[in-house]
């Protein structure tokens, strides 16, 4: 598994739209959107700054790591 993104979640629990948090973070839609389907390769901190502002909370509600099955 890896890191997993829990962005959805986070939306979720803030009543927050992917348009609306993509244009508070100031990201198009088709890269928060990759962001959020845990497509991404990799987040500025910049950006994930802007995301815990924007939903009022810390890195870790945003980004898990999950063990990997051996």
């Amino acid at each position: 598994m890896g890191i997993i993104i829990n962005l959805d979640v986070m939306m979720a629990k803030r009543k927050k739209s992917l348009t609306e948090l993509a244009a508070e973070v100031d990201l198009t839609l088709a890269n928060l959107s990759i962001l959020k389907n845990n497509k991404a390769k990799a987040i500025r901190f910049s950006t994930l700054e802007a995301i815990c502002k924007a939903l009022d909370c810390q890195p870790g509600d945003i980004i898990e790591y999950v063990k990997e099955e051996e």
